[in-house]
């Protein structure tokens, strides 16, 4: 077990998740509280890019430039001695989206809201591929007696097309894709697994039979108390996924071995993301004290398709 090196380059924000390394160096990210996109620049204040409502979580940029927004539909919160923590569904939830958000202006379109008929719950974290399309995780919703069932789901960019791809997932949480593209991944939270899906082709997953319980094959857990939040991909192919309660990253291989951990300095260390000119940057979220951080990474993460 190592220490995450590097500095806070942001702090008092409103729960960030969904780090995006740009490349001019800012960094955009949503606040869940704030219910917002946000970018911080070096050696400038952070500004709001857009008033998403709801409860913004994963983003990632588009083919075309755009930012793309997992919004859950928004939380209840807590907080205790500043340090801010999720505890059930806000008061005027209403159901998850997915949003795309025009970077030049601001404005905000709501793409989807519903598959096949069905609401989303609680859009989570996404990722694009290569043809244009974007894989995107459904944690479902907690509240105060029940837990909805989560899924894993493909769509376009036009909003022509949705397709639920596996399904039930228990509180499915990041997402990522191997440098090839023929494996993606997904992380749970409540039971600190990390799931593997051949792909064969955009939108449609090579899925295990019983007793997989969500088509996907178990590549590792942890033991103990420990939950999974987002995950990025180094261009090694090895999977970094942001872990809550002993807070880090933990390191696995494709083939699944704990390669390496690094401790945060919390317990809600959400979201990892790579940036720089050698992508051996990593941006990574604090979430209960509100901070964005930046760290030197050993090895460089995998460049997006988008």
């Amino acid at each position: 077990m190592s220490q995450l090196q590097g500095r806070v380059v942001a702090s008092g924000l409103g729960f960030p998740e969904g780090p995006i390394a740009m490349p001019d160096g800012s960094v955009l990210f949503v606040e869940i509280a704030g219910r917002c996109l946000k970018r911080w620049l070096p050696g400038s204040e952070v500004k709001v890019v857009a008033e998403l409502g709801g409860g913004p979580n994963g983003a990632a940029i588009g083919p075309e430039g755009h930012c793309y927004v997992c919004n859950n539909g928004g939380f209840s919160w807590r907080t205790d001695d500043g340090f801010t923590r999720p505890t059930g569904e806000a008061s005027d939830y209403k159901g998850g989206s997915i949003q795309r958000v025009n970077l030049s202006t601001g404005k905000v379109e709501v793409l989807y809201t519903h598959c096949d008929g069905v609401p989303l719950h609680g859009p989570n974290d996404i990722v694009f591929d290569s043809h244009g399309g974007f894989w995107f995780t459904d944690f479902g919703k907690k509240f105060a007696d029940r837990l909805m069932l989560g899924a894993l789901y493909y769509a376009r960019i036009d909003g022509s097309f949705i397709r639920r791809a596996a399904f039930p997932l228990l509180t499915p949480n990041g997402v990522g894709l191997s440098p090839d593209e023929r494996t993606l991944y997904v992380a749970e939270t409540e039971t600190s697994r990390l799931w593997s899906y051949p792909v064969i082709e955009p939108g449609q997953l090579q899925l295990q039979s019983f007793p997989s319980p969500n088509g996907g094959k178990l590549v590792a857990g942890l033991p103990g108390y420990q939950r999974f939040d987002s995950l990025a991909v180094e261009a090694s192919g090895n999977i970094c996924v942001a872990t809550l309660v002993r807070g880090g990253i933990s390191v696995f291989s494709p083939a699944g071995e704990l390669i390496e951990f690094y401790e945060a300095p919390e317990g809600y260390c959400t979201n990892i993301c790579f940036g720089g000119p050698s992508m051996r940057t990593a941006y990574i979220t604090l979430s209960g004290y509100g901070q964005l951080f930046e760290a030197q990474w050993p090895r460089p993460g995998l460049r997006l398709v988008a």
